[in-house]
């Protein structure tokens, strides 16, 4: 575990940094490449710590963008489907997927989703740290 808190660290003060500089308005970003590590260190971790399941309240933000493209996704082929691709591109479930583009539609300043989804990670953290007694 000591070794393991020394990668965590490390991870922990590279995205710090990489915050410092994307802070509103953006010098750096990050692309798929960088969040797709992020992602695997946090699921190496979790694997490595055996709280698979811990991971799905930690990075809740990020799962409700992913079933929200799945949503989208499966009703889209099913509309499709049963009432031809007219309708389905007329009635869709969110303005467009993921999520937070679809707030971004609705009216909502880039910033002000940024800042929200922020809250709900923030607030995700904590159930998941609130959950580590009940194991």
């Amino acid at each position: 575990a000591g070794e393991l808190t020394v990668v965590c660290k490390a991870v922990f003060g590279a995205s710090v940094g990489f915050l410092w500089y994307n802070a509103h308005p953006a010098q750096v970003f990050m692309g798929d490449t960088g969040a797709l590590g992020l992602g695997g260190a946090l699921g190496a971790v979790a694997v490595l710590l055996k709280s698979e399941f811990l991971v799905v309240f930690v990075g809740g933000v990020f799962v409700a963008e992913t079933t929200s493209v799945l949503i989208q996704r499966l009703v889209f082929k099913y509309r499709r489907k049963r009432h031809g691709l007219e309708y389905a591109q007329r009635h869709r479930v969110f303005l467009r997927a993921p999520l937070h583009h679809h707030f971004e539609l609705k009216g909502w300043p880039e910033t002000q989703v940024v800042v929200r989804f922020w809250i709900l990670g923030i607030l995700c953290a904590f159930v998941a740290l609130g959950t580590l007694k009940l194991r």
